[in-house]
């Protein structure tokens, strides 16, 4: 019965990150109709993604992290900050990994395909874990997963146009262009079903998974989405844009689970 149940959430963890790969298609398939994307557009999406990401990785992860240790009084915040501060740390270490690639200015598309990649992970692993941790017959905890895998897949979309399109303008064709922005989500589906097995296997590990996760996402946005999005003129517009994926997160998590 515990193997059928880690099944089923596994099959919905891949169902969650299918849904994410499916919108990140979407989104590159755009260079299809656009040659060029404007600096301002994608900053907008980008800051509209960063406001999600921050607002996932409070109520669909840290919160119910911290709820399931409250058993331990005043101390259930441990398991939280441990996590949270361990998926910083291996983000950090995955960063310091490509800083060759960062460093040379004529690769900045292929920073921009590393960087939208590597914080795939920890959104992989954010759904999976989000339903592995969900107790059978809890309808809610499952909600809340759909929820946070349908608030990720939307700020998935711009991601894909921000590869694809420039990828064509530097002369790559629509087709390659389209495959690379899509195929950038691919580890999406393969981490939400690792994140479910584990998560779903061991309980214990529940609470420092979800944060893990929250913590690596974080790391993402500080790291890399922010700062992308301030890059040129309406640096305000993009944290408008960055307040409103947080507000449209939050209703979406909060009100519907």
């Amino acid at each position: 019965m515990e193997l059928l149940l880690s099944a089923d959430k596994a099959l919905l963890a891949l169902i969650g990150g299918t849904v994410c790969l499916a919108l990140t298609a979407c989104g590159a398939g755009m260079v299809f109709f656009f040659r060029n994307l404007e600096e301002r557009v994608t900053n907008l999406a980008l800051g509209f993604a960063a406001g999600v990401m921050i607002a996932a990785s409070f109520w669909s992860l840290l919160e119910p992290a911290i709820e399931l240790c409250n058993g331990m009084g005043r101390w259930s915040f441990v398991p939280a900050v441990v996590g949270f501060m361990m998926g910083g740390c291996f983000l950090a270490a995955l960063d310091a990994l490509s800083a060759r690639v960062r460093s040379a200015p004529k690769n900045r598309i292929a920073a921009m395909i590393w960087v939208i990649t590597l914080h795939n992970i920890p959104e992989g692993l954010a759904i999976g874990v989000a339903f592995g941790a969900a107790a059978p017959g809890d309808a809610q905890a499952v909600t809340a997963a759909m929820v946070l895998a349908l608030g990720i897949g939307v700020q998935d979309l711009p991601e894909g146009a921000a590869i694809s399109i420039p990828l064509r303008a530097q002369g790559a064709s629509a087709i390659k262009a389209f495959a690379v922005g899509s195929l950038s989500a691919a580890v999406e589906p393969l981490f939400a079903v690792a994140g479910a097995l584990l998560t779903a296997r061991v309980a214990p590990i529940m609470p420092y998974a979800l944060s893990f996760a929250a913590g690596a996402m974080i790391f993402v946005v500080t790291r890399d989405m922010i700062p992308e999005s301030q890059r040129g003129r309406g640096a305000d517009k993009s944290v408008i844009c960055a307040m409103i994926g947080f507000a449209v997160m939050m209703a979406l998590d909060v009100g519907l689970s």
